[in-house]
């Protein structure tokens, strides 16, 4: 995967499969697809991703209502990171279906503070200005803390000979809403039951004919799933019942 990229435009589909149509349907993919780099010898690689909301939890809310448009803002790193290590900080926007994701790389300290401060950390080659710039824009219309930490396990592909189309594959995804730093480690409570897979299909234009077909024959179709808007609806259910609970 380049993870060089900052600036990426394209729709992002999603199916939820148990692991034998995964197996199935990943076996078929690649005939057509290739692994990321990071996906050698059929090995997963982690992302942990800390989520950023108001105290009223405005953005996921706003999300799960469906609107035309939603927003985000994470930091994302690639396995466990240390404090001084590069992570990416991330704006991502839904417009009608289309999803537009703008990052930045800078060091996981420097994110921290970007977000805590509103203040951007002193440019450096290697870093995005326009995407900083959104950022500070977006931190300047909200009250943001961390809100919520999400890892997962990832198998991505790209396309032979077009890099427009990739398919990831994430499992073991897990949270929590407590110890708020990257850096302590991917553990968490498991936010989908064992074996179950999130598959999601990235294309800047329509997907290629052999794709809907192989698709369509394993009875795949798309479904509404937000990694974040699930853990909080699971945090809202374990909440009530907690409540509820304490009364009995």
């Amino acid at each position: 995967m380049n993870m060089g990229i900052e600036v990426f435009n394209r729709y992002e589909n999603k199916y939820l499969m148990d692991t034998k149509a995964f197996y199935s349907i990943y076996n078929r993919l690649m005939a057509y697809m290739e692994p990321d780099a990071h996906n050698k010898d059929d090995k997963f690689y982690s992302i942990s991703n800390l989520y950023y909301d108001t105290e009223q939890h405005s953005l996921v809310r706003t999300s799960l209502s469906k609107p035309k448009y939603r927003e985000k803002l994470r930091i994302r790193a690639y396995g466990v990171p240390v404090a001084d290590a590069k992570v990416y900080l991330e704006l991502k926007k839904k417009v009608f279906g289309l999803v537009n994701k703008r990052r930045t790389a800078m060091r996981l300290y420097e994110a921290y503070e970007f977000v805590r401060t509103g203040q951007p950390p002193e440019y450096r080659p290697g870093m995005n200005r326009q995407v900083i710039r959104e950022i500070e824009y977006f931190l300047s219309r909200y009250e943001l803390r961390p809100m919520v930490y999400l890892a997962y396990d990832r198998i991505a592909m790209f396309c032979k000979g077009n890099r427009d189309l990739r398919i990831t594959f994430d499992t073991n995804i897990r949270s929590r809403r407590y110890d708020l730093k990257l850096e302590h480690g991917d553990y968490g409570e498991p936010l989908m039951e064992r074996g179950q897979w999130l598959m999601e299909v990235k294309a800047e234009k329509t997907i290629p004919v052999w794709l809907a077909k192989m698709l369509s024959e394993h009875r795949m179709y798309p479904t509404r799933f937000s990694k974040y808007g699930n853990e909080y609806k699971k945090s809202i259910r374990n909440a009530e019942r907690e409540k509820v609970s304490l009364v009995l």
